[in-house]
């Protein structure tokens, strides 16, 4: 069952985002909807879309991440937020660690599935805030993002709705026309680290491609390791199987 809002507190986000009047079901407030977010998404801005499907979906506070950047220093994997920023630093190693301990079946699986979770007890919150937060992954291209919602306190969120803004996220972000923005960056593994990735799917050994790209096997080595890393996968297995899944062998 689709989850409502008083008309007060619709009232208040329209007056937040500019809807000039509150999303109804149906066909034609899908199109609206769809039409609100075309603007923004085509201006890069993605903040303003996701606050848009925020007011959709009964949320209050977004964060878009890239799964593949959790692991570099500094918060470049932050596409859009609007979340505290020390929440988003506590997210940070936890993000990573359960990105890199699932395996490729379950990351695949978990498309599209929102998924819930508690915030630690001594994280500070916008006042009126639930704890609990809902996760939503998505793919755009060869990219994995988690869109991570906060929602007020006794307020339950559709899971229709929560995958149709997952769907809409996604639409949103290939939308995007902004080259410099963080969705649009080409895929970050070298040349020489795709070649690696090659020859591992083609069942060789790190002493193997060094003779057959005529360099050391720790260079090889490290040539993979860095590719693990980047694609948050664990073993060669898996980075043959992510490479296989994105196309890029």
């Amino acid at each position: 069952m689709d989850a409502e809002l008083t008309t007060e507190s619709q009232e208040g986000r329209t007056r937040a985002t500019g809807f000039e009047e509150p999303l109804q079901k149906g066909s034609s407030s899908k199109d609206a909807l769809i039409r609100k977010l075309a603007t923004p998404a085509l201006s890069g801005n993605m903040g303003q879309c996701l606050r848009v499907l925020c007011d959709y979906v009964g949320a209050s506070h977004h964060l878009l991440a890239r799964y593949d950047l959790v692991q570099e220093e500094g918060l470049d994997f932050v596409v859009a937020a609007d979340w505290p920023f020390d929440l988003v630093r506590r997210l940070e190693s936890e993000l990573a660690t359960s990105y890199s301990q699932s395996t490729e079946l379950e990351k695949c699986l978990s498309v599209l599935q929102p998924k819930y979770a508690i915030l630690p007890d001594d994280a500070h919150v916008p006042l009126g805030t639930s704890r609990q937060y809902c996760t939503v992954t998505i793919n755009v291209g060869r990219t994995r993002l988690a869109l991570m919602l906060l929602f007020p306190q006794d307020y339950v969120l559709s899971p229709e709705r929560l995958r149709e803004v997952g769907l809409l996220s996604g639409y949103a972000l290939s939308l995007s026309v902004n080259k410099g923005h963080k969705s649009d960056r080409d895929f970050d593994l070298t040349d020489r680290e795709l070649e690696c990735l090659f020859w591992i799917a083609e069942g060789k050994t790190s002493d193997e491609i060094a003779t057959i790209l005529g360099i050391s096997r720790n260079t090889i080595n490290n040539y993979i390791t860095s590719v693990m890393r980047k694609t948050a996968t664990k073993t060669r297995s898996e980075a043959i199987a992510y490479a296989v899944r994105n196309n890029l062998v």
